[in-house]
């Protein structure tokens, strides 16, 4: 009797080992757990206090680790090496073996982000609990550690690709130096901080020649004459600051996204931590995922093309910045038309000219628009988490507009600023989705 049953129980056995495969391989395929990886690199970027720029750079090698490490669940998409600059090389997995390439995205994301931050303990904490997750999914020990092995290399050949992107030299670079000409950018209350960032512009780009390709048109020219254009531009903001609808107040407020905002009580001033805009354009791309039901190489896809023209943005809008050094209206509005008057937000501490909030939501706009399709409707609840309600978008396009004049009705930049700006980060955008090809039978158009 045991000889007969024998072949039966040793089918029924393997029988049973490929149910467990696919109940452990379904549970994992899904981008949840990379989003919620992302989304802690986000956490601590806010807590850490990286400015905007510094932020697009983590989101960019994170994603593109991500995308190196997981692009195997889908056999259309292909390498980036080769396609960003000095990106040559990243190691491949061994084909004859199982691997879960969901977890070895979540790897190496991790692992980079994590050497991008600061606060490595609580990312730690968020990691260990993710990792009991994953193992009680039943996936098996051998495949388990080869995933998690696999992340780990192509998170060191990213970071060492990174570390020649001209960063760390550029930590030792001089101050910005405030100049007398009235013209120019002057440290705003309350913090007065120095200029964040002046030499950005010296970081390796992925795509672009260089920071000057998307060279976007100055600013009006500078007079204090009253009737001139400039004048009128600025009196133009405090109008509109004065004038503002709800409506207006809470989408200024909704996409305000400043992570330098301080708040004086007496002698004791203290930050107030928010998202920065290149995190709420992230943050958007897994509300995109999660509404367009996106499997995990979509998620992927979406990530890195949204973060490398985030990172494209930032470079060359502050190259522009830097170069024009414009001051902001609230210095000029207060020494030349009304020494009491306030924004609704709080300047940030950088030039005025063009709107980084500009470029860089036209831009990621662009690079949704291309995943996802044009008149993709959703409702983006970025936000909620620092007490606001959320808003719905019938377009990315749509979103990055409101997130575009959002910095005229906050009273931080003039009106040429967010036009010149998002159209700007819209070319830039276009550029990045023809220049980074994911998918082998992906036609530009």
């Amino acid at each position: 009797m045991l000889k007969r049953l024998s072949p039966f129980l040793i089918i029924l056995f393997f029988a049973c080992g490929k149910q467990d495969d696919g109940k452990w391989k379904a549970k994992l395929s899904s981008p949840e757990f990379l989003h919620r990886s992302i989304k802690a690199v986000t956490d601590r970027i806010v807590h850490d206090i990286f400015s905007p720029p510094v932020a697009s750079r983590i989101y960019s090698y994170t994603s593109i680790a991500a995308y190196e490490a997981g692009r195997y669940v889908d056999s259309d998409l292909q390498s980036l090496t080769g396609q960003l600059k000095g990106f040559t090389y990243v190691p491949t997995p061994d084909t004859s073996k199982t691997y879960s390439y969901e977890l070895a995205a979540v790897q190496a994301s991790f692992k980079v982000g994590r050497t991008l931050i600061f606060s490595e303990t609580e990312l730690d904490k968020f990691y260990n609990g993710l990792i009991t997750e994953v193992k009680a999914t039943g996936i098996p020990d051998d495949v388990f550690e080869r995933s998690i092995a696999f992340g780990d290399t192509i998170a060191q050949s990213v970071l060492a690709w990174s570390g020649k992107d001209n960063y760390k030299q550029s930590r030792s670079f001089p101050k910005y130096t405030i100049q007398d000409d009235p013209a120019t950018w002057k440290p705003t209350p309350p913090a007065y901080m120095d200029a964040v960032e002046p030499h950005w512009n010296k970081i390796r780009t992925f795509v672009t020649d260089s920071a000057q390709q998307f060279r976007p048109q100055g600013p009006v020219k500078f007079s204090i004459q009253k009737g001139s254009d400039f004048y009128k531009l600025a009196d133009e903001v405090r109008t509109i600051g004065e004038t503002l609808t709800d409506e207006q107040e809470q989408i200024a407020r909704f996409w305000d996204c400043n992570p330098f905002v301080m708040n004086v009580n007496g002698h004791v001033m203290f930050a107030n931590k928010k998202i920065s805009p290149g995190g709420h354009w992230v943050n958007i791309t897994r509300v995109a995922c999660d509404k367009s039901n996106a499997n995990f190489g979509t998620a992927i896809d979406a990530y890195v093309r949204v973060t490398v023209a985030l990172f494209e943005g930032f470079i060359s809008c502050w190259d522009e910045k830097y170069r024009s050094v414009l001051i902001r209206p609230e210095n000029y509005i207060n020494q030349y038309i009304d020494e009491d008057w306030l924004p609704l937000l709080q300047t940030p501490p950088f030039p005025e000219h063009t709107s980084g909030h500009s470029t860089i939501s036209g831009a990621a706009a662009t690079s949704l628009t291309f995943v996802f399709g044009d008149n993709f409707a959703f409702t983006d609840s970025t936000e909620v988490e620092y007490g606001m309600a959320a808003r719905s978008f019938t377009s990315f396009q749509q979103a990055a507009d409101e997130a575009s004049i959002s910095r005229v009705y906050g009273g931080i930049h003039y009106k040429p600023a967010v036009d010149i700006g998002i159209e700007s980060g819209r070319k830039i955008g276009q550029y990045v989705n023809q220049k980074i090809v994911t998918r082998r039978k992906t036609v530009i158009k």
